[in-house]
């Protein structure tokens, strides 16, 4: 059977090493014949001049030869190995052919190591590019997330791992975490792809924001809600570098090609302090802040104007408990006018910390 067309089409579309290739057909080959002729000892060999697949049958050479199979004379072995001597193990070519069930087993071992091959390159490929950003191009929406072609190589998009309510069009090009890298496929995938995570957002200030990359301006702490914000502390090692206005830009030119990579979210940028007390009115952005009252490092109460109430709270009390997740600590918002009512107090407990990446 002349194979050249078919290793040369599989080394070329898949990228494989040819004699990786060669390998894996004859050891596909040798499965097929093993398993109609399980009494044989085969080697199997691809001629790179005739481009055929070459079967033998290994031999010792006995006498007498007692096991037909596996043995041969010293006479029978003489026109295959001339000086071949008792007990040498010797090639004989096979002549018998295998069937139609043969060849698909013969298919199906070579299919199956191909795959793992492809998958081993995969993981060589993308190994050391976890928990950076990649760019790719929305490949076709699936039940449970997104496939997204990364070069020639597809990647997995769960919703869990989306931004809510981002519209993502097959054919548009995105932006991508690579959250994580498996040897063997998980769950049918073996790349699996992150937007929603606050390490996707550290990623996206490297990127835009050279201070950062280069370590000159910290990120000292980040909490998100994916979809609706995220808060960020940032401090400077230089005393002539403002760590908000660089990662601003003029006139907003760096934060903006991240807020439009984020859709509708939004993005709060705070400077690190030691003052715990400004910290917590920080946090509490857009909201302005009349006094902030520690009672220890873990609660506070903070005096605001009415109309700033509903700010500090935020979309279903999302701003403030970013804000309690961002400090660590429990938040308590009080109306400067009135007396304090119970009902007019909201308590906002630290949560844990949303994974990095």
């Amino acid at each position: 059977m002349n194979l050249t067309d078919v290793i040369s089409t599989l080394v070329e579309e898949q990228g494989l090493d040819r004699e990786k290739v060669i390998s894996i057909v004859c050891e596909g080959v040798k499965a097929g014949y093993e398993k109609k002729y399980p009494q044989y000892n085969f080697d199997v060999n691809f001629n790179s001049n005739s481009g055929e697949i070459e079967v033998f049958t290994l031999k010792t050479i006995t006498d007498p030869a007692k096991d037909k199979s596996n043995e041969i004379s010293p006479k029978k072995a003489q026109p295959f190995a001339p000086k071949a001597k008792l007990g040498e193990l010797i090639s004989i070519p096979f002549e018998e052919r295998i069937g139609r069930v043969e060849i698909t087993t013969a298919k199906q071992v070579i299919s199956a190591r191909i795959r793992e091959v492809e998958q081993l390159a995969t993981f060589e490929q993308f190994k050391d590019k976890k928990d950076t950003i990649i760019s790719g191009t929305i490949h076709k929406k699936e039940r449970r997330g997104l496939s997204i072609k990364l070069d020639d190589t597809i990647g997995f998009l769960p919703l869990s791992n989306s931004i809510p309510n981002e519209i993502l069009i097959p054919g548009n090009p995105i932006r991508v975490l690579i959250k994580e890298v498996h040897e063997s496929p998980v769950g049918g995938h073996q790349i699996i792809l992150d937007r929603a995570s606050t390490g996707f957002i550290k990623n996206l200030l490297e990127i835009e924001i050279p201070e950062i990359f280069e370590g000159i301006v910290e990120i000292k702490g980040i909490v998100r809600n994916p979809g609706y914000k995220t808060k960020i502390i940032v401090s400077s090692h230089s005393k002539e570098i403002d760590p908000i206005g660089t990662c601003v830009g003029v006139r907003g030119s760096r934060i903006k090609p991240i807020l439009k990579e984020l859709g509708q979210e939004k993005i709060d940028l705070i400077e690190a302090t030691e003052d715990k007390e400004k910290l917590v009115k920080e946090s509490l952005k857009p909201a302005e802040i009349d006094k902030v009252e520690l009672a220890d490092d873990q609660r506070a109460t903070v005096w605001l104007a009415e109309d700033q109430r509903s700010l500090a709270i935020g979309k279903m009390g999302q701003n403030i408990s970013l804000a309690a997740r961002l400090t660590g600590v429990e938040i308590s918002l009080q109306e400067l006018s009135g007396s304090k009512k119970p009902e007019d107090e909201i308590q906002i407990e630290d949560e844990e910390s949303e994974e990095n990446s």
